[in-house]
């Protein structure tokens, strides 16, 4: 019973993979479920079609901080709200009448790629003001959201920080226990990715140790960061199995245990029982 809770399955098409040889393999397999996230601007109702037939997948939709969407940011946020709003309900390919999209994201700062002297967007306020519409527009359709933030803590927690109201998850954390706890504490999930299983990550490791488990999420991010043994390779959702392997090595406990926590987490965040 193991959830990827964060893959952009896209990604797989993009490197020339076939997705649906992987997602066919691992739900005959009885894989319990993917979220899958938006990559690029205004691609939901593409996603929608190419992958809404599997029962199992819900989506999240938002807009990374790409200098495109940074300088363009009211415009495609009302692109954004609309294909949101006009998938919210559908009728999958069995007739079936399902929600699936599950969150807002995945959106927030990096100023690895959009700091100063970076190849980025140097509009930082930009890139703040993008975030900020972003948890607004969740506020208001009552989503969750899908964090990304590299580089950004503080600034990143200050945001959240503004918007009680709004829940949701930090993805592929890269922090250390002292950022988790500002998360933690506004009542925040945590997901780790497959960078846990490399070499010299102490600090992640001492994060993913530190997060409760009723707020801990795991995921490849795929087709990113690919664990050991894989890495180097396109990762997919079938190599979350290696992160969630990892994480019950390093908490000393069991896999079962692992992934019915995993499960409830999700359940009670995104509101999903795959």
């Amino acid at each position: 019973m193991m959830i990827d809770t964060h893959a952009h399955l896209s990604g797989l098409l993009e490197k020339g993979i076939n997705p649906h040889e992987i997602l066919e393999r691992l739900f005959i397999n009885n894989f319990t479920g993917i979220i899958d996230i938006s990559l690029k601007p205004g691609d939901l109702n593409s996603r929608i079609k190419e992958f809404s037939s599997y029962n199992r997948i819900r989506f999240a939709s938002g807009l990374w901080p790409w200098p495109a969407s940074i300088s363009n940011r009211k415009k495609m946020l009302e692109k954004l709200e609309k294909d949101i709003s006009n998938n919210m309900t559908i009728h999958n390919k069995n007739g079936d009448l399902i929600h699936p999209i599950c969150a807002l994201g995945e959106f927030g700062l990096d100023r690895n790629w959009n700091g100063e002297g970076k190849q980025g967007s140097a509009d930082l306020y930009g890139e703040r003001e993008l975030m900020e519409m972003q948890m607004d527009l969740a506020q208001r359709l009552k989503l969750p959201v899908i964090i990304h933030s590299r580089d950004a803590a503080e600034e990143t927690a200050d945001i959240l920080s503004r918007f009680p109201a709004v829940r949701g998850v930090v993805h592929c954390f890269s922090y250390d226990t002292d950022a988790a706890k500002k998360f933690l504490d506004m009542d925040y999930y945590i997901s780790f990715a497959g960078n846990i299983s490399y070499k010299n990550v102490r600090a992640i490791l001492d994060s993913c140790t530190f997060v409760p488990l009723d707020r801990l999420f795991l995921e490849t991010d795929c087709p990113y960061l690919a664990p050991i043994p894989f890495r180097g390779k396109a990762s997919h959702p079938g190599m979350v199995e290696e992160v969630y392997k990892k994480t019950a090595e390093i908490r000393c406990i069991d896999l079962e245990t692992l992934s019915e926590h995993i499960a409830e987490n999700v359940k009670e965040l995104f509101g999903i029982t795959f």
